[in-house]
């Protein structure tokens, strides 16, 4: 799906920079363009980043103590 209209930024582009190690949304901004023209996408991408970001983190937690999460 496309976020950002006016440069093409799709939430896959997003998610992608956030697995290649952007860990905010400033950090997103700079990698992809996105929010940078009219600013219209700018809710939407920030709360794709802060929800990717989120499942990472949880993930990471999932890996580093399995045991923790598998009891939930």
């Amino acid at each position: 799906m496309y976020v950002c209209l006016c440069l093409g930024v799709t939430d896959h582009q997003i998610r992608d920079a956030i697995y290649e190690g952007c860990c905010s949304y400033r950090q997103v901004r700079e990698a992809t363009g996105v929010g940078t023209q009219c600013g219209k996408c700018a809710c939407e991408a920030k709360n794709l980043v802060r929800h990717t970001i989120h499942d990472v983190h949880q993930a990471q937690l999932a890996l580093a103590h399995p045991a923790a999460f598998a009891a939930a």
